[in-house]
């Protein structure tokens, strides 16, 4: 289980989730912020803390293609080159070792909200 940032995040991008953060797993894009499968603890503190909320657990997708998307798109972040990258990003171990990224998938990118 890992918790995701969906759409709602798109172009306010709060930060006030990762401020509260504890492994400072969520990591800041161009346009939104994405949560790394493979660093979240599931521990929820990110969840109240979104004044859109927009972050939700992975296995409330089922059933919702828009979150389904979301949660794909989200361990794309970490697993395939982004623009101005040449490689993937992974597991750096934290948001604060590369800071905001200034990047986003190319769903976010193109997204219309």
């Amino acid at each position: 289980m890992s918790y995701v940032i969906g759409p709602a995040c798109i172009d306010v991008n709060d930060r006030a989730c990762m401020d509260v953060c504890p492994v400072d797993c969520i990591y800041e894009g161009g346009r939104k912020s994405y949560i790394n499968p493979a660093e979240c603890i599931d521990c929820g503190a990110c969840e109240p803390e979104c004044p859109v909320d927009a972050i939700f657990v992975d296995r409330s997708a089922r059933g919702d293609d828009t979150r389904t998307l979301f949660v794909e798109d989200s361990r794309n972040f970490f697993l395939t080159v982004l623009p101005g990258r040449t490689t993937p990003l992974g597991e750096p171990g934290g948001s604060g070792k590369v800071g905001a990224l200034y990047t986003d998938t190319e769903l976010v990118t193109g997204y219309e909200s």
